[in-house]
């Protein structure tokens, strides 16, 4: 995203409250006049970096540029950009015309300046018949277009908004996303849009900005981002996939659900284990098994409008979610496609949890801020690097039966069992696959079992 038309610049920037990382080393180059998405799910960090620019909080460390100037300490009323909230904060004694003209007001703009802009804004979000209007009086939609007009009335150059439409019923909402894109285009200033909703972003972005637990995991175009996800989380949270454990046997060839398939991915190495990605809508379902590669059994059918979707038990063991616009009967036989260039190979981010600990005895490692019973054989006080498989983490209702506990973080289906990601109570992530059903929240016991798995080293020192 870098280039010489960028309007801002973040800048190695990082941000934490009460020692907590909130954000960790965040670049982002962001073009004058585009529609740029910060999304992710709650407590990602979209919204800080949306603060942040606004200028109502401070980094710890980096630096912000508006124009290639440094801003901090700027304030955020000598900011050519405007925020519109979630809550609108209209001022409910003031009819529509005086809340866009408050802060105009507040500035002494001439009285006929004033009105131009006013009407200027109000036209601009179709509002021009309601300026004499109580603001309690409208709807939802009504009071987010005043706000919106609040805003453009002082004419910033970039216009900030933080889930402006979360607070609208879903009609409502995909009217205001075609008019917030219209808006946008008429305008041609820069947005700054803050949301949690995958379709959202989809419909209004020029760039999205995927972000997890304060940092970046994605910068692209819509279509880049749902096409060509770069991890297993983007894939997951943008839109609905199959996630699916696999092994890159090598170029142009990828092993998954029991099947070797033809690709279009080179550079994985030789028998590398991935994560392979296919879109429901790109899996051919057929009731004939010619020019076939895989079968299975349908699970349930359910018509959604425009297709129906279709949940497989394929003959390996795996179920694969699919859409068709063709309804198929629970139970029947089936027979599916999926061609090479619909298949999205990925680096997996990790194969096992890597932890460092120090042996206490024989038979106990202290690490994650408690004692585990592991066997190894090195001496008292060695450190030690201890890699767990994801199959040997154990979670229980019971947080007295585990050793430590923790909470359910976030959970990705793959196709034959549950990868979970588990905050412990120190704050770490553990990484668990399980059969057993969790939700996000959950709080677990955690212990580890199948010690023979468990491979234990010494730790080197680097230096």
């Amino acid at each position: 995203m870098a280039g010489e038309n960028n309007i801002i610049k973040l800048e190695n920037i990082s941000k934490r409250y009460d020692g907590k990382t909130v954000l960790d080393n965040i670049n982002l180059y962001i073009r004058e006049g585009e529609f740029v998405t910060l999304l992710g799910p709650s407590g990602c960090g979209k919204t800080t970096t949306l603060r942040l620019i606004a200028g109502f909080i401070q980094p710890d460390e980096g630096r912000i540029l508006l124009d290639g100037n440094d801003i901090a300490g700027v304030p955020p009323y000598k900011r050519p950009l405007n925020t519109v909230f979630q809550r609108y904060a209209l001022f409910p004694h003031l009819d529509v015309y005086d809340n866009i003209a408050f802060g105009l007001k507040l500035r002494k703009t001439p009285t006929n300046e004033i009105d131009r802009r006013v009407r200027k804004a109000l036209k601009m979000v179709a509002m021009s018949d309601y300026e004499d209007r109580d603001v309690d009086s409208l709807s939802g939609g009504q009071q987010q277009r005043v706000a919106i007009a609040r805003a453009l009335v002082n004419e910033p150059r970039v216009l900030l908004l933080d889930e402006p439409l979360a607070a609208l019923d879903r009609k409502m909402r995909e009217d205001m996303q075609l008019e917030l894109k219209e808006m946008h285009q008429k305008l041609g200033i820069t947005f700054i849009y803050v949301t949690h909703d995958q379709e959202e972003a989809l419909t209004l972005s020029d760039t999205i900005v995927v972000m997890r637990e304060g940092k970046i995991q994605q910068i692209g175009t819509p279509r880049d981002i749902y096409n060509e996800p770069v991890n297993s989380f983007v894939a997951d949270f943008i839109g609905e996939s199959n996630i699916l454990d696999g092994t890159f046997i090598k170029d142009g060839l990828v092993s998954f659900i029991g099947k070797e398939f033809e690709c279009v991915d080179t550079g994985f190495g030789e028998n590398a284990p991935v994560d392979v990605v296919v879109r429901p809508e790109d899996v051919y379902i057929r009731r004939s098994q010619s020019g076939t590669q895989f079968s299975g059994t349908v699970k349930s059918c359910i018509f959604k409008g425009v297709h129906n979707e279709i949940l497989v038990d394929t003959d390996e063991g795996f179920e694969m979610t699919i859409q068709d616009y063709n309804p198929f009967e629970v139970g029947e036989k089936v027979y599916m496609l999926i061609k090479p260039e619909d298949i999205q190979v990925m680096k997996k981010e990790r194969t096992a949890n890597i932890l460092t600990g120090t042996v206490k005895d024989a038979g106990t490692i202290q690490l994650l801020g408690a004692d585990f019973p592991v066997s190894c054989d090195f001496a008292a006080g060695t450190p030690v690097r201890v890699e767990v498989p994801f199959s040997s983490v154990d979670l229980m209702d019971n947080l007295d039966e585990g050793v430590i506990s923790g909470e359910v973080h976030f959970i990705l289906y793959k196709g034959n069992h549950y990868h979970l990601t588990v905050r412990t109570d120190d704050g770490d992530f553990l990484y668990v696959d399980t059969n057993d059903i969790w939700d996000k929240g959950d709080l677990v016991g955690i212990r580890f079992s199948d010690q023979d798995e468990i491979r234990i080293s010494e730790l080197q020192n680097e230096n």
